[in-house]
Formats: structure tokens, sequence, C-alpha cells
């Protein structure tokens, strides 16, 4: 899950908040799944929701780095 966390701040870092808000809201979506599966001692499902959620991370990642940024 450290890993998916890590891609996510990455993700943010990078803009994605504003310049690709869809992908990152999945990302926090998985990785809110994965720590929910986590506590109830599910971890396959744990472990899968979070490599989902770094796999999205790293899209919202991708795109927010292709969008231009607007000067505020």
């Amino acid at each position: 899950m450290s890993d998916a966390r890590q891609a996510i701040e990455a993700a943010r870092f990078a803009g994605a908040e504003q310049r690709a808000p869809k992908e990152l809201r999945a990302a926090q979506e998985e990785i809110a799944s994965a720590q929910r599966h986590l506590q109830a001692q599910q971890y396959s499902r744990a472990r899968d929701d979070a490599l989902e959620a770094k796999r999205r991370a790293t899209i919202a990642l991708s795109n927010a780095e292709r969008v231009p940024k607007v000067p505020p």
C-alpha cells in the first residue's frame, strides 16, 4: 500500500487534483477500499485494490504531466 500512497502523492504533486481529477479520485477510492479490506483482514482484496490504486495514480500522474499548467 505504501507504493500506492506514494504514487498518489506524486500525482497530487504533479497537479493531478486540477489536471486529472477523475483519475486521481479513482486512485484515492481504490486505496480507501484497500484500507477497509486490510482492516477486515481480507488481505488478498486489499493487495488487489492497492495495486489498482497505484495503476490509477500512475495514469493520473501521466495525464497531469501532459496537460499544460494554466497560470493563476
